[in-house]
């Protein structure tokens, strides 16, 4: 080797030294910088002539290990589904107040049942009365509040849906124009390296809010993908685009009929101009936007049911009675109610025998008197197992009977009297065999010589289960439930049921209405998520009240734990990933002395080769 070459080979070295350097100091300088990935210098032996050898900077080298982050990204979506899951789990438990406290629904229904007992004990007590009276208010007052609540709960997550799309856009686009940059340049260069850093953080960013799938392409270039397959950025990226509605009630429901959509929806419009509803699709399915759509359209909207059925069921309890059915004789034999007291949302069930397979049907007739809310869905009674007909009665008993007949093919005849409905076997060849009739009717009066009452109502207006073309009465109900203004005028009237001749002292009513509060069992909607559409609940008030009040504290610990659980599997996978690929001070400082040792050991080279070419000079 000559001493030129020993020499370049010495200035090859210092400046590949030189590189490194500078990349040691780019680390230490961003040991705090989100997304920095730790940076190697890339070293390349070339030729010195034909005697020697050389070096060369080939490029710069990201320490990362790619099947990690990969693994990292997945976890991330489902860490931020759950820590989000959990906080609005929580946040819905306070709604119902801590156990054993003055202000829980649990407490404050027991203050109610405490009162009513105590005025079946001692009817003629003011005291007793107005008892009932204050905690039936606070009642109804603790269920206004806890729908406030839930509905404000449902509002943070439309606007927590609005902000996280708006930084998918973002991350999406700054992905895309990456990708473009990078689309340039096929060099291992700083730039490349510092744009795939800025890159791979804002696809880590995108992971937190949804599930993704990268697929790595040509010259460094990611197409970016749903776990559903949906693509969300390629060489350009797709825009989302959320129509958010503003404060949450509880009739805004999502639906996928746009007509129908109370509540916004999330439409991807791709670079083609193709545009795909993400939440009828179920394309997101993890991260915080999965997140904010379960608790919005489903764990929400159920608590905000489960109080509606127990504003319905309480009011009904304490109004509902069964009209009188007689019967008369064939052929073919039957039954009549008289359906003059039958309100709106009213029921009448029919039970009849199939002869030809043995089978039992069961059959609800529901006074309908907005014909625009028909026809009615077998969903829309507590009992999942019957056949709902909703009846038009706006034009009268002649054509109650005849739709009931055309509804029911002539399996039973029916036939009207003023107002008494007449309900019959077919008469003919005895395909079907009526068993009973029965019916649900609402008392709209507090002194109708009957000891039921609406003790609580729908505003100013009797609950009685109505359906019209806006939905059914439930909906929302425990935000309008209150106290009968008449009983808050007159609180004797929880003991006079007669207009006239009822003892102060009578316990006939009082009796009775304790005897619904504690003992009566009552059908509950599987809507609710109590009970199933194969197993209905069926129960009392209060252990209703326990059902849910179990239900939600469990959904609280199971998130709770889920959340825990996927925190640390989080951590791990980052510590894992920080310890390959984060900057570590003290690594970077073993390096740092390396560098110095062999710049000092290149300078030494050429050093000496100085030396020897002024030796050669003065010979």
């Amino acid at each position: 080797m000559s001493l030129t070459q020993a020499m370049n080979t010495a200035v090859a070295g210092l400046r590949t030294t030189q590189a490194a350097l500078a990349l040691v100091s780019a680390n230490v300088a961003n040991t705090e910088t989100p997304g920095y990935v730790r940076k190697t210098l890339a070293q390349t032996t070339t030729s010195a002539g034909s005697a020697g050898v050389s070096v060369r900077a080939s490029g710069i080298n990201r320490v990362l290990d790619q099947y990690l982050q990969r693994q990292l990204r997945v976890e991330n979506s489902g860490g931020s589904y759950a820590g989000l899951s959990a906080t609005f789990y929580s946040r819905l438990q306070s709604v119902y107040g801590d156990p054993g406290s003055a202000s829980s629904l649990e407490t404050i229904f027991g203050n109610f049942t405490k009162a009513m007992q105590a005025l079946s004990t001692n009817p003629a007590d003011y005291s007793a009365r107005t008892g009932v009276i204050n905690t039936a208010k606070v009642l109804a007052q603790q269920l206004n509040g806890m729908t406030r609540d839930i509905q404000a709960l449902r509002t943070d997550a439309e606007q927590g849906l609005s902000d996280s799309v708006a930084k998918a856009n973002d991350a999406m686009q700054r992905i895309a124009q990456i990708n473009g940059q990078l689309a340039t340049s096929h060099q291992s260069d700083a730039t490349t390296a510092t744009l795939l850093d800025q890159r791979d953080y804002y696809v880590d960013q995108l992971s937190q809010l949804m599930d993704v799938n990268v697929s790595e392409g040509d010259f460094n270039q990611i197409s970016v993908y749903t776990n559903s397959g949906i693509q969300l950025v390629g060489t350009q990226a797709a825009t989302l685009q959320f129509d958010g509605q503003g404060m949450m009630t509880p009739d805004t429901l999502w639906s996928a009929d746009p007509a129908k959509r109370g509540c916004g929806t999330i439409t991807l419009k791709s670079p083609t101009g193709a545009a795909m509803d993400l939440v009828a699709s179920k394309s997101i399915r993890s991260g915080q936007i999965a997140a904010f759509l379960e608790m919005r359209d489903h764990v929400l909207v159920e608590a905000q049911t489960q109080i509606d059925e127990l504003a319905a069921s309480m009011s009904q309890a304490f109004s509902d009675y069964a009209p009188e059915v007689t019967a008369f004789a064939g052929p073919p034999a039957g039954y009549q109610v008289d359906t003059a007291n039958m309100q709106p949302g009213n029921n009448i069930r029919l039970t009849y025998t199939d002869t030809a397979t043995g089978t039992q049907r069961t059959v609800t007739v529901v006074r309908v008197d907005d014909p625009a809310a028909l026809p009615l869905k077998n969903t829309d009674t507590a009992n999942p197992n019957d056949t709902v007909i909703g009846v038009d009665w706006t034009g009268g008993m002649a054509s109650v009977a005849s739709q009931l007949n055309n509804a029911l093919n002539g399996r039973l005849q029916f036939s009207s009297s003023g107002s008494v409905l007449r309900i019959g076997g077919d008469g003919t060849d005895s395909t079907s065999v009526l068993n009973s009739v029965t019916g649900t009717f609402t008392q709209t009066g507090l002194t109708n010589g009957t000891p039921e009452l609406p003790l609580f109502t729908d505003g100013n207006k009797v609950y009685s289960g109505q359906i019209d073309r806006t939905g059914s009465q439930i909906v929302g109900l425990a935000s309008r439930i209150t106290v009968n203004t008449a009983l808050l005028a007159d609180p004797a009237k929880l003991v006079v049921y007669k207009s006239t001749g009822t003892d102060a002292a009578d316990p006939t009513r009082p009796s009775f209405l304790y005897d619904r509060l504690t003992n009566a069992s009552l059908d509950y909607s599987p809507s609710t998520g109590v009970g199933s559409v194969e197993t209905p609940f069926s129960g009392t008030l209060s252990s209703y009240l326990r059902q849910v009040l179990s239900q939600q504290g469990e959904a609280a610990d199971a998130a709770a734990k889920l959340s825990e659980g996927q925190t640390m599997v989080v951590d791990a996978l980052q510590q894992r990933f920080n310890e390959g690929s984060s900057v570590n001070i003290d690594q970077e400082m073993a390096n740092l002395l390396a560098l110095q040792s062999a710049y000092a050991a290149n300078a030494r080279v050429m050093s000496t080769v100085r030396d020897m070419l002024d030796t050669l000079m003065k010979m």
